[in-house]
Order: structure tokens, then C-alpha cells, then sequence
């Protein structure tokens, strides 16, 4: 059975250290960017509130440990972050309908307006960077960087994908 070394080198390297330094690149533009949209939405939501305001808009209300395990992330990381989303009331925070001890995270309608927001600004930037690309070339490259996702979080012991966002 060939080893992960085997199976690199049996890989042209060339393009292996091109693909690992556009990653690089690419993790250092997003983080410079943010890749936070365009006007006045710009850079206005940090990663990690966009990917739990996401993942609340796309799966519907849920607790704590079940928004920490579908992220991929310890509770107490999720209780860190939502708190601000609480305070700024983008987040609500109900009893659960059938163990009221229990704390469910919704979604607020202020939280939902602003994520739409967010995400029309988003969409504009990724507009505006691929200008000039086919419709095709948009559709390859989203589907070949879900793939490289998917594969890297399964590389990293399969930690679950943030629901992807909605058009």
C-alpha cells in the first residue's frame, strides 16, 4: 500500500506547491478582505458571525451543542460567539418547547435582515472579482472549492462543513 509520501511524490510536485501557495495566498487575501462584500456592508460581520447567523437561517432554531457540533467547534467557543449576537439582538435566545431549562438560539428578524445584507454584499464582491468569467468557469470553480473543502475538512478529521449560503 503506498504511503502518503509515495503518493506525493507520484503527484507532479510543481503543481502541488503552486496549489499549496495560492491557498496560502488565498487565506491571506480573504482574511485581509474578509472577504467582506462590497458598500456599505463591507467587512461589517466577522467570520464567525456569519457562519452562525448562517447556519441558524439555514437549519432553523437549535441549541447550543447542536450549533457547536454542526460547526465543528466546542460549545463554549459557540456560547462566546453568540453572545454578542444576543447583546445586538441579531440572535434570540428562547426556553426549549419541551425541556424549558433548555436555551434554543433563533435567528431574530433584525438577525435575518442583516445576514441578507451581508450576504447581497458578499454576492456583489464575488461579482465583481469574477467579472469576465463564463458562467461555466463561476460553476467549476465553486464546485472544485466545495470538493477542496469537503476534502480538507476530511483531511482534518472530518469536521462538518458551515452550511453553504443561500443565493
Amino acid at each position: 500500500m503506498p504511503t502518503q509520501s509515495d503518493m506525493t511524490t507520484q503527484l507532479d510536485t510543481g503543481v502541488l506547491e503552486s496549489l499549496q501557495h495560492q491557498v496560502a495566498v488565498f487565506a491571506r487575501r480573504a482574511e485581509q478582505t474578509r472577504l467582506g462584500g462590497v458598500g456599505q456592508a463591507r467587512n461589517s460581520m466577522d467570520r464567525a458571525a456569519y457562519l452562525l447567523l448562517n447556519r441558524l437561517d439555514q437549519e432553523g432554531p437549535m441549541g447550543v451543542k447542536a450549533l457547536a457540533g454542526g460547526m465543528g467547534i466546542d460549545s463554549s467557543t459557540v456560547t462566546r460567539q453568540v453572545a454578542p449576537l444576543v447583546d445586538s439582538g441579531l440572535v434570540k435566545r428562547t426556553s426549549h418547547p419541551e425541556d424549558g431549562r433548555a436555551v434554543v438560539l433563533q435567528l431574530s428578524p433584525r438577525g435575518k435582515a442583516r445576514l441578507e445584507e451581508v450576504r447581497s454584499s458578499r454576492r456583489e464582491l464575488m461579482a465583481q472579482v469574477t467579472d469576465g468569467w463564463t458562467a461555466e468557469e463561476r460553476d467549476m470553480f465553486c464546485d472544485l472549492l466545495t470538493r477542496f473543502n469537503v476534502a480538507l475538512s476530511a483531511a482534518h478529521g472530518g469536521i462538518p462543513q458551515a452550511a453553504a449560503p443561500a443565493s
